[in-house]
């Protein structure tokens, strides 16, 4: 994993995974949000005010971004623990918009 290519690593059904807000990944993301864009997102997370979805959004685009190919589905009946789940979708944001 390389924090400084805007990657994270998560954690899901005791195996682990890298994540990455490619420019591909964060079009699907703007797309799969129903209300808002991506700055809105940002805000939510700065704000403490992000929901599960917003959450859930997140990861599967990063996921997606690091290469995997499931779908938000894929995760319904995974075991991810949430607090990492939010801390991993925070860091992914924020490495995605740092300036080098």
């Amino acid at each position: 994993m390389n924090p400084w290519a805007g990657e994270a690593a998560l954690t899901i059904d005791g195996r682990r995974h890298v994540a990455k807000l490619t420019l591909g990944a964060l079009a699907e993301l703007e797309a799969a949000l129903e209300a808002g864009n991506l700055i809105a997102l940002i805000q939510r997370f700065e704000e403490g005010q992000f929901t599960t979805r917003d959450v859930l959004a997140v990861i599967v685009a990063g996921l997606r971004g690091g290469g995997w190919d499931g779908q938000a589905q894929d995760l319904m009946t995974a075991e991810i623990v949430p607090a990492e789940a939010a801390k991993v979708a925070a860091l992914l944001l924020a490495r995605a918009f740092a300036l080098p």
